[in-house]
């Protein structure tokens, strides 16, 4: 009996050393699954659960394996070639389009910034009572000091760290007690309203939870990672545990929107007056929750922006890049990184550009970059020529398809709304 029991035994022990391993390899693709809701994202979550209640949510776990899917065919490539999304844009199909498309990029990502950034000084503008301008220039002093005097596994870390505590948001919805046959039901029961209010929310959703600077993070990090071509087919557990992460943060953030207030009229246009609305229904415990929820977003977020924006510059023109490099050895990289923050901090203190309209049209650009990237990602993940025999699966090639598909008629929408304005 004994002899027989060694190697089930053995298998189990293998099977936990793996497992193990795989925990501790989780990396860019959780950061990136957390970087996803950011405090522009929460605000986005938070509308579609006021106007709409629990109707969405089955639109969000369909997107997510459309999120995982494009997430882990950019992973694999970036592994297989060695080379970031910009890199392999210009050795398989033409420099200009890589610089139309990470000009693109880098618009939508400061206007995402200066969004992010005014969230987070609003939340300590509630706590302190001080102006939000008072809180601007030293939170980028912090993510830049962060940046520049960080090792990569250190910032790494951070970032990972960061993530783990927007499970703060899970606490928030399971404080907001909601019916859970409501929630089951509406999980995985599709609702549809044919209706403005209901079609423009479910745009601004999947619109949030699809995002293109995404993909340029990731690609970048797994290249920043150094893994090998036999590790492709590892990464996809990495991927697919943030982008569940990721979603699940953005169900709980829509659950909490609806249950405190859905059918009471608010009118939620930035975190002051999300505030102003959810904490007389939420309480000051599950309140405080929230807004500490939106400031580690925050913190997670505009790193991934900025360096999303530094690395993508820095590939379309063969710059020297990450961040393992002293700021002599890789000036431009940096200066770009930095340029986005700084340039973040200017939207704030134009007057004449609010953070509904940052918002609004960093989604547009987004909009416009994502079905293209898709397609990109697409034609190269299936190209044996280059990734040989790791080429993307039926999975990965139907829902990133599907995705495909859902952003461009996405695209056609918002682009529709921008010239009807």
């Amino acid at each position: 009996m004994g002899n027989l029991g060694t190697p089930l035994h053995t298998k189990i022990r293998e099977q936990i050393a793996r497992n193990r391993q795989r925990i501790r390899d989780l990396g860019p693709g959780i950061i990136t699954g957390g970087a996803g809701d950011d405090p522009a994202g929460i605000i986005t979550y938070t509308i579609v659960g006021a106007t709409t209640g629990f109707t969405q949510l089955w639109l969000l776990l369909l997107s997510t394996p459309m999120m995982i899917a494009i997430q882990n065919a950019v992973a694999r490539i970036a592994i297989v070639t060695g080379k970031s999304l910009p890199e392999i844009t210009t050795a398989f199909y033409s420099k200009k389009l890589t610089i139309m498309m990470v000009m693109v990029l880098a618009i939508a990502n400061i206007l995402t910034i200066g969004a992010d950034l005014n969230g987070i000084a609003a939340v300590l503008h509630i706590f302190t009572g001080y102006a939000t301008i008072y809180f601007l220039i030293p939170l980028t002093a912090l993510i830049v000091w962060l940046i520049l005097f960080g090792k990569y596994k250190t910032i790494r870390n951070i970032l990972i760290g960061l993530t783990a505590v927007l499970g703060i948001y899970i606490i928030s919805a399971i404080l907001a007690k909601p019916s859970l046959s409501k929630l089951l039901i509406n999980t995985f029961t599709p609702h549809i309203q044919m209706n403005s209010v209901w079609i423009i929310a479910a745009l601004g959703m999947l619109g949030t939870t699809i995002s293109p600077y995404l993909l340029f993070w990731q690609a970048a990090e797994e290249k920043e990672e150094k893994k090998s071509v036999v590790q492709a087919d590892e990464v996809g557990f990495d991927t697919a545990v943030g982008m569940i992460y990721s979603n699940l943060l953005a169900y709980c953030m829509i659950v909490t929107g609806a249950v405190m207030l859905y059918g009471k009229g608010a009118d939620i246009q930035d975190v002051t007056t999300l505030s102003d609305a959810l904490k007389p229904a939420a309480g000051n415990f599950a309140f405080v929750l929230f807004s500490l929820g939106i400031i580690v977003s925050g913190l997670l977020a505009i790193p991934v922006l900025a360096g999303s924006t530094a690395y993508a510059v820095a590939d379309t023109f063969g710059w020297r890049e990450g961040m393992d490099n002293k700021v002599s050895d890789a000036k431009g990289f940096y200066f770009v990184f930095v340029g986005a923050l700084i340039f973040g901090n200017v939207i704030n203190m134009i007057p004449s550009i609010t953070v509904v309209d940052a918002l609004y049209y960093s989604q547009v650009l987004d909009g416009m970059l994502i079905p293209v990237l898709i397609a990109i990602t697409l034609l190269i993940s299936n190209n044996k020529a280059i990734m040989g025999q790791y080429t993307a699966s039926k999975f990965t090639n139907f829902f990133s398809l599907f995705a495909m598909i859902i952003t461009l008629i996405l695209s056609v929408v918002m682009a529709y709304q921008l010239l009807m304005t």
